[in-house]
């Protein structure tokens, strides 16, 4: 499409698109998507136990998983028991915060989390909090 200038001469339209925009609104996606990623928790289908004493704790924490089937992740990736002490001193920087939650399904093998707490055991992890839910009202 052409159009007349005020002097009289004809000029094509300008039919390019600006993408200045569009790159800013992917920027703050982006920003956007890699601050709320952490934040969401897993999604491993974990039915942990409830007690009557429930600690609330707002620490940022590497969490170890151990499903209904024993199978077992650290955050929301399948890890090897054999695994699970490298892999957590790569995740944990700080050699003074090494420190982890341990949240187990209900109906998970004792014997699976023995040996859970036995691995982090033995690669120096000793802070470990087991997660846990309140009892709902009523029962107890």
């Amino acid at each position: 499409m052409a159009f007349q200038t005020s002097n009289g001469r004809t000029q094509a339209s300008l039919a390019e698109i600006n993408v200045t925009p569009f790159v800013d609104v992917v920027l703050v996606l982006l920003i956007v998507l890699m601050v709320t990623v952490p934040v969401i928790e897993s999604g491993i289908d974990v039915n942990v136990p409830q007690t009557r004493t429930v600690a609330n704790s707002t620490e940022e924490r590497t969490t170890v998983t151990i499903n209904r089937k024993g199978e077992l992740f650290v955050g929301a990736e399948a890890t090897n028991i054999h695994d699970l002490g490298p892999k957590l001193h790569r995740l944990m920087r700080d050699p003074a915060r090494q420190d982890v939650y341990l949240r187990a399904d209900k109906n998970a093998s004792w014997e699976q989390v023995a040996h859970v707490l036995d691995e982090l055991h033995v690669n120096h992890i000793t802070k470990i909090d087991v997660v846990t839910k309140p009892y709902e009202k009523g029962q107890q």
